[in-house]
């Protein structure tokens, strides 16, 4: 489809081509997105099915270039393939499945629960399906240095797709001081990236990548350029192509930068206006505690997208106390250890699209329910697991009904932060631990300590005495 960048403010009215590298409206200050012409996409549907059953090759094995048609790279010269950038089509490789112990524990019926776990890209994230996107659209500008801050899995992934060019693009990371799991540091390390440590956090990151790629014309691959939320928008193809085109009640996300959930409404929304599916599911939002800033401009502070007529000046306010209070964010969920999520503004869209709710859970929760994952012999790193511990909330407060259909997505992998798995499962205190047992290097003691472990129970009773 043909494509132009367009400002997200409907009054400003500001439209470029996409052979563009602004991340931002240069009228009004504001986000952009990548906009298409409507065609007739009657057909789109068997055609992304006759891919996957029968690829063609590597992009047709990819979970993001299966739907190239709904995506704005040009696709009619002689080799349509040639500005296409991919990690040998692994990318996106991911469905929807059931869980039946998750969906016990989080209360929903078995039958009408899913998860898909973005883990399973090639780096272990979600951030595989945007960075095809965003190499392709680098790419086609001609640039050969590409930079982002991370808290991990954005750098590791754009670390991955920097290499995988064969040394036609260099990769820049910054991130903050101590504040990147080990396991996505060593992926950027491994994968040849320029890694620069800064005293602070991922804002901090954020703010000095944004002042030295003007200076230095470094094409910027945060999730503020719009090109990456195209490819992260396939995510949601392939929960609805899972379900059979057939839209769900409910999808939950964890929330740090807010890129995903910007982009699934949007990709809902696009695929709504083409009459592929009928309805927008409503979208849910989970913070950790630790880094809640969109909970608080939506719940208490009221801020809404209104069409468009956001009210700034009192996002404006919230971070000016936010600074006067020296509020740092703090929770063990890494990925999503974020103050100030560059797509505040395209999430406040989505929740109105999808007429969509906000939440928060603790650290405490998000471990405990990726516990519960590990149960069903799959993994997922702690921000992936807000979106479990905020479905089990929802729930709780009667907002999701339990035979509704929902989908949780678990952005990154288990491996990407072990550290945080194995501390949790040596504290007894913890509500699923694990706990290793210690015995003397004694035939007899081991066998001992084998008759005395028991497995976790699969008939686990997961409310409390005070739920």
């Amino acid at each position: 489809m043909k494509a132009n960048i367009k400002c997200i403010i409907p009054k400003c009215g500001f439209e470029d081509n996409i052979h563009s590298e602004i991340t931002k409206c240069p009228k009004c200050g504001n986000l952009l997105d990548v906009v298409y012409s409507n065609q007739d996409a009657s057909s789109f549907t068997e055609l992304f099915k006759l891919r996957k059953n029968n690829p063609q090759g590597i992009f047709d094995k990819s979970g993001v270039w299966r739907f190239r048609e709904l995506l704005p790279f040009p696709l009619t010269e002689d080799n349509p393939f040639s500005v296409l950038v991919s990690l040998d089509g692994k990318e996106g490789q991911t469905f929807p499945f059931r869980l039946t112990e998750v969906a016990k524990y989080v209360g929903v019926d078995k039958d009408n629960f899913y998860l898909q776990f973005e883990g399973d890209n090639p780096t272990g994230s979600f951030k595989d399906n945007g960075m095809a996107a965003a190499f392709t659209h680098a790419k086609i500008m001609g640039k050969n240095k590409v930079v982002c801050a991370s808290t991990g899995n954005t750098s590791a992934s754009m670390a991955a797709f920097s290499a995988n060019e064969l040394g036609k693009m260099d990769a820049i990371v910054f991130v903050g001081n101590e504040k990147i799991a080990i396991g996505k540091l060593a992926q950027s390390l491994e994968y040849g990236a320029r890694v620069i440590q800064i005293n602070g956090d991922f804002d901090d990151a954020m703010k000095k990548v944004l002042e030295i790629g003007k200076e230095e014309s470094l094409y910027l691959m945060n999730s503020v350029n719009p090109f990456r939320l195209e490819g992260q928008k396939t995510i949601m193809y392939r929960v609805l192509e899972g379900l059979g085109w057939r839209a769900p009640d409910w999808i939950v996300v964890p929330g740090g930068n807010l890129g995903n959930s910007s982009a699934f409404g949007k990709a809902l929304y696009e695929l709504r206006e083409l009459g592929i599916i009928e309805r927008i599911p409503r979208i849910a939002v989970i913070n950790a505690e630790g880094a809640n800033t969109f909970d608080r401009i939506v719940n208490k502070e009221g801020v809404k997208w209104n069409n468009g007529n956001v009210d700034f000046e009192r996002i404006e306010g919230f971070y000016r106390k936010m600074d006067e209070e020296n509020r740092k964010a703090k929770t063990i969920c890494s990925a999503i250890e974020i103050n100030r999520p560059v797509n505040l503004t395209k999430a406040l869209r989505t929740i109105e699209w999808s007429n969509g709710v906000v939440r928060s859970v603790s650290d405490e929760e998000a471990l405990d329910a990726k516990a519960i994952v590990g149960r069903n012999g799959f993994g997922c790193e702690p921000a992936s697991a807000t979106a479990i511990a905020g479905i089990r909330r929802l729930v709780k407060e009667g907002i999701i009904k339990k035979d509704e259909v929902v989908v949780g997505i678990l952005t990154g992998h288990q491996l990407k932060d072990p550290v945080a798995t194995i501390n949790y499962h040596k504290n007894k205190s913890n509500r699923f631990a694990n706990i290793p047992i210690e015995v003397e290097n004694d035939l007899e003691e081991i066998k001992k300590a084998i008759k005395k472990h028991k497995a976790p129970s699969k008939k686990t009773e997961y409310l409390s005495s005070s739920e």
